[in-house]
């Protein structure tokens, strides 16, 4: 089946009893055992183990990546945290230099006692990469588009590289999903989303996953649900079935993001103020051509970009826009724009003058004309 219809009609299995066609939301956190004390064949027993929400949207989940597998988690970070987790002690990741600044923060705050480290390489040179492994690299961690800068790697390089030296890939798709790229179709093991963003697409969830598919070794996908089971690291009954019903229209929401952000990346390339549009769709863009080799339906919902006169105009420009709101996240319907360096603090290595666009599905006209009024006054 087709994307569009997998959205739909995957893991929905109404309620037989009273031919509801949309799932109920099951709040309990426990669940009835046979009257000899014995546990029920295909029933749950308690809640953070498993509960039918989650489990009908891991079924839909791992269908949208082509996964064998998914496993939901409270948050983008908690699901992320489960892989890095599941590595052990010593273990040594290569990560993209402008990757999520949470991402390498992870690493170097809550599991450099365990002896864990990483090197952020530009992973769009595959030399760098290949430098970068050592005896104990044990994931090559890729992101692209990355965040906020929108490099493109060339996942298929990547993979055949880690395959060589017998090292797993695991692929952020977070803002491509598998509307615009498959990861799994370049080999790589482990999928990762933050839920919260395309996936759920009203800024009223927060959420994440991991898809597998079966080149990960069973021990580490064992020990990534064990993360979320014996963890507890879930999401609420209501948080899946929110996002199962956001799943419904992701395929439809997807191609509008990504036509507005080819036409506000285009009108933004071409005025004055704007040194630089980070958008994979324009031509001009240096990794184009990477782009349109890997990236399928369009580039996506997401850009960037470098205003002329520092981080004062920057904000100046935040400051000056009606429509669009400056705010942190991304994905949404609406659209936010977002000056990453003061978001990211200290571990930020944004430039001072970069903007993270999400460009929503507004009427494009309506769009442009905020970013005009909000230009002219710079």
């Amino acid at each position: 089946m087709k994307l569009e219809t997998l959205s739909i009609h995957t893991g929905n299995h109404g309620e037989p009893t009273t031919g509801a066609v949309i799932p109920p939301i099951i709040l309990s956190s426990t669940f009835e055992r046979a009257q000899d004390g014995s546990f029920v064949e295909g029933r749950d027993i308690y809640a953070r183990a498993s509960n039918p929400n989650r489990r009908m949207l891991e079924e839909k989940l791992a269908a949208l990546e082509g996964g064998t597998d998914a496993i939901a988690f409270s948050s983008g970070q908690a699901a992320t945290m489960s892989v890095f987790h599941a590595l052990g002690a010593n273990s040594h990741v290569i990560l993209p230099d402008d990757i999520y600044y949470g991402t390498r923060y992870m690493i170097e705050s809550l599991y450099g006692h365990w002896g864990m480290t990483c090197t952020p390489v530009d992973m769009t040179d595959i030399n760098q990469v290949k430098k970068a492994i050592k005896k104990n690299t044990k994931l090559i961690w890729i992101e692209t588009p990355s965040n906020p800068s929108l490099k493109i790697t060339d996942i298929q390089a990547v993979v055949k590289l880690a395959n060589a030296k017998n090292i797993l890939t695991g692929c952020d798709n977070t803002w491509a999903t598998p509307y615009f790229t498959k990861p799994f179709d370049f080999g790589v093991d482990i999928i990762m989303h933050s839920t919260t963003k395309y996936f759920g697409g009203h800024s009223d969830i927060i959420s994440g996953c991991i898809v597998l598919n079966n080149t990960l070794p069973q021990e580490l996908k064992a020990r990534i649900r064990n993360f979320q089971t014996t963890g507890g690291v879930i999401p609420s009954p209501f948080d899946c079935w929110l996002l199962f019903r956001s799943l419904a229209t992701f395929a439809v929401r997807m191609p509008v993001h990504a036509q507005n952000a080819m036409k506000l990346a285009t009108f933004l390339e071409n005025y004055p103020q704007i040194e630089k549009v980070n958008y994979p769709g324009l031509k001009s863009n240096e990794y184009h051509k990477v782009a349109k080799k890997q990236m399928q339906n369009g580039f996506g919902g997401m850009m960037s970009i470098v205003v002329k006169g520092g981080q004062e105009a920057a904000l100046k420009l935040t400051s000056h826009l009606k429509l669009v709101k400056h705010a942190t996240s991304l994905g949404g319907v609406e659209t936010l724009i977002e000056h990453r360096k003061s978001a990211e603090g200290a571990h930020s290595v944004s430039p001072d003058n970069l903007l993270r666009i999400s460009v929503g599905i507004e009427n494009i006209e309506d769009l442009i004309a905020d970013f005009s009024q909000a230009l002219a006054q710079l």
